[in-house]
């Protein structure tokens, strides 16, 4: 998923993992409990991409109001801002665990007031409060298995919660694409993620505390407990000292740095050091959002429209392509960012999304050009329904598919019986859908007829590849180890922030853009946004793979600069002279 992030893990790691678990069966049942709120987190972030096809079938008000749609699809996005703030003072304030189960309410209320709606006002509400539950378990599932997991299995099992985001939105369009034939559709869609929140609900109900937040609050006793469930008998010992000296260490710098937010975030930004860890992780941040990637996963099934793929059921089913891929690129990322490096992977990732990009433009452009015709024989075949604006055009000889389909016009076309030959604009409603089925021809209101809409469907494909592997996960991992330890909680949540509001901007605004700019405008607008982006990234991102944290804010600290070698073993020994 794009907007939770994905902790690191080797090999090693992830064989270690598996016989930890083999011996100690309560470790996974720990983890697998918490991370169904990462699987719930990419099922609602992901489901409603099929569902809006159909909910604006059922509310024209909605297929009318391009403002609508955005507000329905982003209000999930906006709920998440929200969500994430108030989570980490639940998580401080009351745990881990209550926090998990006040997400499962939330994710259950939502998903039952969208399945019931009468009205698009009551599915915008259901989607605030499945937004809360999203923003709370994007911070609460990964902490709560991080530190209920042993250290050495602790990267393994946090990325399990980053593979289950992205299950979760893969399973999203299977359930979508099952949904397609059944009548109410739009509602089991959005309704069927109650039900993993009642299991986590009641998992979590016979699940204990984290240990790390009960040693905080003095219950060292409990905390041991579970930690003597976890870790080997010899090991128990060991690991309480070490959380002992953890937590005096994270009092001690909260005492540093003070405990309001607004104190932390200004004295982060008056450190030279910070202040250029957040340029770095702030940038990929903005850079992850703002190349266009949730336009992709919110509004899937409605690029496939707009690249001529008229069926609902047809553009749900191959918009299964894309989130596929994007939980392929996770793993890949996983088995790479260690190898390759954090920067070269999201350079080379943007260079392959801003071609990806372009090429889309050029494919939009080319459809948009070669637009089948409106022929007046064939529109007045359907008698007096004749499409308005078409009929008072001053020059009707003129239009072509895409007028037709035009904000301005509000109306449909027809196809020809040869699909890309001269078609009918008529007006746009249920009776002349039907007529125009009935008589074997496709529907349009969308998209129109195209031969380049399987490149859409390909570039589309290969967007997501270059993307995944690179700016998908790469930008959680840099902000998980470029900040100070005294900065991090305040640096990670300044990022996280502004990538959920870049997200709400682009998911908020990407329809109006394809009305105003066309799809071929709008994907190069996202070019342009994505080469700036670039251009950020190659100056103010150093490479961390392989850094120690102290070697990392040494480099920030002396000024990071592409034209310089900056290298570990030269940090290195810069740390060991400044401890001399």
């Amino acid at each position: 998923m794009v907007e939770g992030g994905i902790s690191k893990a080797d090999k090693t790691e992830f064989t270690e993992c598996w016989r930890s678990v083999w011996r100690t069966p309560y470790i996974m049942k720990l983890a697998f409990s918490a991370g169904i709120g990462g699987f719930l987190f990419g099922y609602d972030t992901g489901v409603i991409s099929g569902a809006l096809l159909y909910i604006r079938e059922d509310f024209k008000e909605v297929d009318r109001k391009t403002w609508l749609q955005e507000t329905i699809v982003s209000m999930a996005v906006a709920g998440a801002i929200f969500g994430a703030a108030t989570g980490g003072w639940l998580n401080d304030k009351f745990g881990r665990r209550l926090s998990i189960l006040i997400a499962d309410v939330l994710f259950f209320v939502g998903a039952l007031v969208m399945a019931l709606a009468p009205a698009p006002w009551l599915i915008i509400l259901g989607r605030i409060f499945v937004g809360l539950g999203v923003g709370m378990a994007s911070m609460t599932a990964p902490l709560y298995i991080s530190e209920a997991s042993p250290h050495k299995i602790r990267g393994a099992l946090v990325s399990m919660n980053g593979l289950l985001i992205t299950g979760g939105q893969f399973l999203s369009y299977l359930i979508n694409l099952a949904f397609t034939d059944v009548k109410g559709t739009w509602r089991w869609m959005l309704g069927v993620a109650g039900l993993p929140a009642i299991i986590q609900f009641l998992l979590m109900l016979a699940l204990p505390e984290s240990p790390r937040w009960l040693y905080r609050k003095g219950k060292v006793d409990e905390s041991r407990d579970i930690i003597s469930k976890i870790y080997p008998a010899e090991e128990v010992e060991n690991e309480m000292m070490a959380m002992k000296k953890s937590v005096e260490e994270e009092k001690e710098i909260e005492g540093s740095i003070g405990s309001s937010t607004f104190t932390q975030i200004k004295k982060a930004f008056g450190n030279t050091t910070c202040r250029r860890a957040l340029y770095a992780g702030i940038c990929v941040q903005v850079a992850q959002q703002f190349v266009g990637i949730n336009t992709v996963m919110y509004y899937s099934p409605t690029i496939m429209q707009f690249a001529g793929i008229a069926s609902n059921k047809t553009a749900v089913a191959l918009s299964l392509i894309t989130s596929g891929l994007n939980a392929i690129g996770s793993i890949v990322s996983m088995l790479f960012v260690d190898r390759y490096g954090r920067r070269r992977l999201m350079i080379i990732s943007m260079i392959g999304i801003i071609s990806c990009l372009i090429v889309l433009s050029v494919v939009f452009f080319q459809a948009s050009a070669h637009a089948p015709a409106i022929s007046g024989t064939e529109t007045a075949h359907f008698g007096n329904n004749t499409c308005t604006a078409y009929a008072n055009a001053p020059n009707p000889a003129s239009w072509n598919c895409m007028k037709c389909l035009a904000k301005e016009a509000e109306c449909g076309f027809c196809s020809n019986t040869n699909l890309y030959a001269p078609g009918a604009c008529i007006a746009k409603t249920d009776a002349l859908a039907g007529a125009c089925k009935a008589e074997n021809r496709v529907w349009y209101t969308k998209g129109c007829p195209s031969k380049f809409g399987f490149l859409a469907v390909v570039f589309l494909g290969l967007y997501i590849i270059v993307y995944s592997p690179g700016m998908g996960t790469v930008p959680w991992i840099v902000n998980s180890e470029i900040y100070p330890l005294r900065f991090r909680g305040v640096g990670g949540g300044l990022a996280a922030v502004s990538n959920w509001t870049s997200n709400l901007i682009v998911s908020l605004t990407f329809l109006t853009l394809t009305e105003h700019l066309g799809s071929s405008g709008t994907f190069l607008l996202f070019a342009g946004f994505s080469f700036l982006g670039l251009i950020a990234i190659f100056f103010l991102v150093p490479e961390t793979k392989g850094m120690q944290f102290e070697e990392v804010e040494k480099l920030l600290q002396k000024g990071y600069s592409p034209f310089r070698k900056n290298t570990s073993s030269t940090t290195t020994k810069e740390v060991s002279d400044h401890t001399k």
